[in-house]
């Protein structure tokens, strides 16, 4: 989704969520950082778990992992600087090796990345030779060199029904292999160390509780919930897909069983619904805050750049899954 507001209108959606002087200090900080977009012709994809400050205030274009991949292939500027983690920036560098992609912390990683080396799929490979491989893109441009196509939570399913075989490795993330597991007739091979750390913490008995409090409480839970944390809820599915079902269904009370800027940042979209319930936050996403971004385009600093022998390899995982994804070769 393409953000193009005004400073009026992003101290509007802050309001709602900070304090004045927090927001004077965020708008001071999100001025210089457009300027600096303009001088260095740079544009910036934010995830949906961005602060609301960094996700309205200096996001060109926000959205879940498949989203914000597709449009880091589309876009036109000589600076890419992503909002999110390594893994993502990474995506955005084997998909544009002319341009230069910046993060702004180069420690914001991920578990699920951390899980799995290229070493470990190689020796998956060897125990089951000829298995085709689908990974979760949250891994690193070194396993996605090693996988035939990638997928993401919005698009798992479709992926792996597109595969000619009956067996898939399917990796790293093992509660979201369990949840495609249930809607799919393929054996899924899966890697038991891959986890989120965020949405592990979850539990069935956090919706149970909630439920009893809140009669038409609607729940929804991101798929690399467990299953019984997915199956105790009413829809299950990508950041952009929650967001899409809750414009459809009324309920005022929502629990989002997932990363909690996604609820902090919802709230400015539907100011008539109540979200509600427990909060677990990414460390990792929480590295990226409004100064470092600055000093990221200022400097021009933390470099993402993914070896071309290792870029082309992946390269081709990430097109097959937009092939599938959007029917057409990108």
């Amino acid at each position: 989704m393409k953000l193009d507001l005004t400073i009026d209108q992003v101290k509007e959606k802050l309001e709602k969520l900070y304090m004045p002087h927090e927001i004077d200090q965020a708008i001071e900080l999100i001025k210089e950082i457009r300027d600096l977009k303009k001088q260095k012709n740079a544009v910036i994809l934010g995830h949906n778990y961005m602060t609301p400050d960094v996700f309205y205030g200096v996001s060109d274009y926000v959205g879940d992992s498949l989203g914000l991949a597709k449009k880091a292939a589309e876009v036109q500027a000589d600076i890419i600087l992503f909002n999110g983690v390594h893994f993502m920036a990474e995506t955005a560098s084997i998909l544009n090796p002319d341009k230069k992609v910046l993060i702004a912390d180069l420690e914001a990683g991920c578990s699920l990345a951390e899980s799995i080396t290229a070493d470990d799929v190689r020796k998956l490979k060897q125990q089951y030779p000829g298995v085709p491989v689908v990974t979760y893109i949250n891994c690193s441009a070194e396993v996605k060199a090693e996988t035939d196509v990638c997928c993401t939570s919005a698009n798992a399913l479709k992926i792996v029904e597109s595969i000619d075989s009956d067996t898939i490795i399917f990796l790293p993330d093992v509660y979201l292999g369990k949840n495609i597991q249930k809607f799919t007739n393929k054996k899924l091979i899966l890697w038991d160390k891959g986890k989120c750390m965020v949405h592990e913490q979850y539990t069935k008995e956090d919706i149970e509780y909630y439920r009893k409090q809140f009669n038409d409480l609607l729940v929804i839970a991101h798929p690399e919930c467990n299953t019984d944390v997915t199956e105790a809820s009413d829809f299950t599915g990508s950041t952009s897909q929650m967001a899409d079902f809750i414009k459809n269904h009324p309920q005022k009370n929502v629990l989002l069983v997932t990363e909690c800027s996604m609820a902090d940042n919802l709230r400015s979209e539907f100011p008539d619904r109540n979200f509600i319930g427990t909060c677990h936050t990414c460390p990792h996403m929480k590295k990226i805050t409004l100064p470092k971004i600055r000093d990221a385009l200022l400097y021009e600093q933390y470099e993402v750049k993914v070896p071309e022998e290792i870029a082309e390899k992946a390269r081709k995982s990430i097109l097959r899954m937009f092939e599938i994804s959007y029917q057409k070769v990108k």
